[in-house]
């Protein structure tokens, strides 16, 4: 499903060459679960953008579906992301000017999902603890609660890849194990993929296909 081929990434700083990426390939089946783990700064978060169609390579490709995305002008790598594709960032990164449910609703903007997408938003918030907080605003929320609205979000347009940049950092103990649980439910019954960018070795672990990720290079383990 996921075919990455050299993809390299290198960026000048202070006149100095880094090699963010380097030369890095692998692939990821329909419906696996994938992780990375690595120190910050070994370039886990740069890969996870090339693949996303974020940030566009020097060198190298991402096909995926048999689709290289590097190849589609902007507009069409944008559609493409918008149904193919949803990020779990460290951060939330919720709009503070609307309410919970509209978050998670917000990426049903941007193409067509139906009219039962506020249902599916519900049923998500409800998955997650929040269902009573559909009306709440971002500023009444904690730190976790917004981090567990922002990976409803992630869902709501039933992406066939999720690629999750830390997506338990700041949760307790508890919640990342619903959270956890939640990536596992929706990869065994609607074939979702991960790629799962972490420094938690034992959340690195329950993935089938395990990489490190050190100075730019990729290595499974």
């Amino acid at each position: 499903m996921i075919e990455v081929t050299g993809l390299t990434k290198t960026y000048s700083i202070d006149g100095q060459v880094l090699k963010a990426v380097d030369g890095v390939s692998f692939s990821v089946d329909r419906g696996e679960m994938v992780s990375i783990i690595g120190h910050s700064g070994s370039g886990k978060t740069t890969l996870l953008s090339l693949i996303g169609g974020l940030t566009r390579p020097d060198a190298g490709q991402v096909a995926i579906e048999g689709i290289n995305i590097w190849s589609m002008d902007d507009d069409k790598l944008s559609e493409f992301r918008n149904k193919k594709i949803n990020f779990i960032y460290q951060f939330a990164s919720l709009i503070p000017t609307l309410t919970v449910l509209e978050n998670v609703l917000l990426p049903t903007a941007f193409g067509d999902y139906g009219e039962e997408s506020e249902e599916y938003a519900r049923e998500l918030l409800k998955i997650m603890g929040l269902g009573d907080k559909t009306t709440s605003y971002p500023a009444h929320l904690s730190g976790g609660q917004q981090r567990r609205v922002a990976i409803a979000r992630s869902f709501i347009n039933r992406p066939d890849i999720v690629l999750a940049d830390e997506p338990t950092g700041d949760l307790d103990e508890d919640t990342e194990k619903e959270v956890i649980q939640l990536f596992h439910r929706m990869n065994e019954e609607k074939m979702t993929t991960f790629i799962i960018v972490t420094h938690n070795r034992d959340i690195a672990n329950q993935a089938k296909k395990q990489f490190t990720m050190s100075n730019g290079v990729l290595s499974p383990i």
